[in-house]
């Protein structure tokens, strides 16, 4: 996936794998944990934290343990300044000074940036499954006063708009304004969708839906999208009737409490993208909801444009603002569905998170000799885990059960992780276990 936030299309909960700068200490309230506190000296301004002492099998690493030595790995402040780019022997005794030296200062900037990127994945992976659960729904708590506030407000101010943008469209009689007013009228509709999918979502009935109902946001979705676009479908084909039949005036009539009417909602949507902004990387609804901000700001804005100007300069203006606009907002939605319709045939996960999951996986316990296959894909805005670990064959029934099924909810804990299945095999020469064609 290109974005790796498409797979959060409507799901109300915050990503929580952010790097580790930005989060707060962690917790020291579990019961069952005997905390150390200290620091590291392989793992510069880390602090050491829960180190399971509860002695039940099978026996299981610890950030602390560090099995792959991960953290000998991680470059402290100063060693990154201090990075220089070889670049010397590359550089032809011809070449500008100045222009060498600002091939070495990019050289070394993006050098740079790789041991920072390094650092906050290193410093993800060390950090405990309970650590990112804990983060997430912290930061849910802190922010859903701001949560609220941008979804209900965007919904009751879409509602008012969408009154608004009819009267000045009826008025004006602007094809142009009617594109508006029809983005306009939708969007309270995109609103309730999201909100009465999500709870749906959260009433399942087991016995009826045993894999829960979270695609049917996905699908919601996919059916909303194809319904703008068919409306924008028949904006175009009326412009098109006005642009084929001509008009006997150079320009249409000037309606003023029209444009009024959508510089307000213009000036409003304006006000909730700026509100959006700040919450879009926490929580994915309201980076839906920031997106259809931004796409209306643009959309309105063009649309007062193109409707003055039919109306001071030509008259074709208007109809052709009209196409324009409706061919726009068609090529949102259908990109939107797009992206939708991967999450519903289960595109796989992006690079960080598989590599995540693998590394969970692999220091879980010693008794996992290996990870033979990690696969990672969408089912609705959440992702479904395959991990295929190798056990020593001599291993009782009961001690790899233990080791699966403890690795089991270990995923599944993870805020993006929907279901994870854990299969146990003795050897990595075999077939893969589930075939990617269906022969009969």
């Amino acid at each position: 996936m290109d974005d790796p936030h498409l797979r959060h299309a409507i799901s109300l909960h915050p990503h929580p794998f952010q790097s580790q700068s930005a989060r707060g200490s962690p917790s020291r309230s579990t019961p069952v944990l005997t905390v150390i506190e200290g620091r590291d000296p392989s793992l510069p301004g880390r602090v050491i934290t829960p180190l399971d002492e509860e002695g039940s099998l099978p026996p299981r690493y610890t950030p602390i343990n560090d099995p792959l030595q991960l953290a000998s790995k991680i470059k402290t402040a100063e060693e990154i300044k201090q990075i220089k780019a070889n670049t010397s022997r590359k550089r032809d005794k011809i070449t500008p000074s100045f222009i060498a030296n600002r091939i070495r200062l990019t050289s070394s900037g993006k050098l740079q940036e790789f041991y920072e990127t390094q650092n906050e994945n290193i410093e993800r992976f060390l950090t405990p499954v309970e650590e990112h659960v804990r983060v997430a729904k912290e930061l849910n708590k802190q922010n859903q006063m701001k949560y609220k506030i941008a979804v209900w407000g965007s919904f009751m101010a879409n509602i008012v708009l969408s009154v608004i943008q009819v009267y000045g469209a009826v008025s004006s009689g602007s094809l142009s304004l009617f594109t508006t007013m029809a983005d306009a009228i939708f969007d309270p509709m995109s609103n309730l969708t999201l909100l009465l999918s999500n709870k749906a979502v959260s009433r399942v009935d087991p016995r009826k839906f045993p894999a829960g109902k979270a695609r049917i946001e996905t699908a919601g979705n996919i059916c909303f999208c194809f319904l703008m676009t068919a409306v924008s479908f028949i904006i175009i084909a009326f412009a098109v009737r006005e642009l084929s039949q001509g008009s006997d005036e150079e320009t249409s009539k000037f309606h003023l409490p029209s444009v009024i009417a959508v510089a307000v909602a213009f000036a409003t949507k304006f006000s909730l993208f700026l509100y959006c902004w700040a919450l879009r990387n926490q929580f994915s609804q309201v980076r839906i909801l920031w997106e259809d901000h931004r796409n209306d700001l643009f959309i309105n804005g063009f649309g007062i444009l193109t409707s003055v100007g039919g109306s001071k300069l030509r008259w074709w203006i208007d109809p052709m603002g009209a196409v324009i606009l409706s061919v726009l907002v068609s090529f949102l939605w259908l990109r939107t569905a797009y992206s939708e319709f991967q999450l519903l045939i289960g595109v796989t996960a992006d690079t960080q998170m598989q590599q995540l999951i693998t590394y969970i996986s692999m220091t879980h316990s010693p008794m996992i000799n290996a990870i033979d296959t990690v696969r990672a894909y969408t089912s609705g805005p959440r992702l479904l885990v395959e991990v295929d670990v190798v056990m020593d064959p001599s291993a009782s029934l009961m001690a790899t059960h233990d080791v699966a099924e403890e690795l089991q909810i270990k995923l599944e804990s993870l805020p993006d992780i929907e279901r994870a299945y854990v299969h146990v095999d003795y050897e990595t020469t075999h077939k893969p276990e589930h075939f990617l064609k269906k022969e009969l």
